[in-house]
């Protein structure tokens, strides 16, 4: 499975877009700023679309997506583009996005029998089957109802935390799965922890007392996302520390995701 990291910051600047993954060419995690990169070819072969929640990071280019693929989609064969999301991200999209009047309502354009966007329902816990791909909801613990998604490649799963405060029960399942690799978000600074807190993200210091909840003798390389542009330098000095040789001999493999990255998994 390839992955291509489209966006991986907590913000926009330059050269900073937000969250967005592309697995092969065709099933793409979170619709953030990222989708922008891709051309309009690459855009008209994307069939599905998984979403942790509903914050506009994470979701800001999928009406903008949808439109561009418009006259791909229309009169064809491809059908629509399939949205998986839970219930409560779904509700926001359909009254604050696709309303006609932020965007118009392509889950009904051109017909509601055949439209170019299909909202598609997921609770956590479920397995999915997409395609190819075979995609596990994992809990998440935000403001708003959210996921993560461990999705099975050949060499095990990718798994992507979502935006996230601690979060045990996702410990619990990735501590029973063969992973490949993990992308974990750390959106603040030690000197921001209140700031996290109060949104449910993670600064490094909640990070260490996650990656704790690792099971002993798994090594898997570990990936920062979602880290705020003015804060990513911060971030992963006060992260650097836990790279160390810790007490049990093991070095716990950290490095920061940047868009433009390409994994085989």
């Amino acid at each position: 499975m390839r992955v291509r990291i489209l966006g991986c910051s907590g913000a926009i600047a330059r050269d900073c877009r937000t969250t967005a993954f592309l697995l092969d060419h065709d099933l793409l995690i979170d619709a953030g700023t990222g989708v922008g990169d891709l051309s309009l070819d690459e855009m008209a072969q994307v069939q599905n679309v998984l979403l942790t929640h509903s914050h506009l990071d994470h979701i800001a280019a999928l009406p903008l997506l949808i439109d561009s693929v418009a006259s791909h989609r229309l009169g064809g064969a491809m059908g629509p583009v399939h949205v998986y999301a839970l219930p409560e991200t779904i509700e926001a999209l359909r009254g604050h996005i696709f309303n006609g009047v932020i965007w118009p309502d392509f889950s009904a354009i051109p017909t509601a029998d055949a439209p170019l966007l299909r909202f598609c329902p997921i609770h956590t816990g479920q397995v999915l089957q997409i395609g190819r791909h075979t995609v596990e909801v994992l809990p998440a613990v935000h403001t708003v109802p959210a996921v993560g998604f461990a999705v099975s490649g050949n060499r095990g799963h990718w798994v992507f935390s979502g935006d996230t405060g601690p979060n045990p029960d996702f410990w619990d399942r990735i501590n029973q799965m063969d992973v490949a690799m993990l992308v974990i978000e750390t959106a603040f600074s030690n000197r921001e922890q209140a700031l996290a807190e109060v949104s449910k993200h993670l600064a490094p210091v909640h990070l260490a007392t996650e990656l704790q909840r690792r099971a002993s003798g798994r090594s898997y390389p570990i990936y920062i996302t979602h880290t705020k542009p003015a804060e990513t330098g911060r971030i992963m000095a006060e992260i650097a520390p836990l790279s160390q040789p810790q007490a049990n001999g093991n070095v716990l493999a950290i490095h920061w995701l940047s868009a433009g990255q390409v994994f085989e998994v």
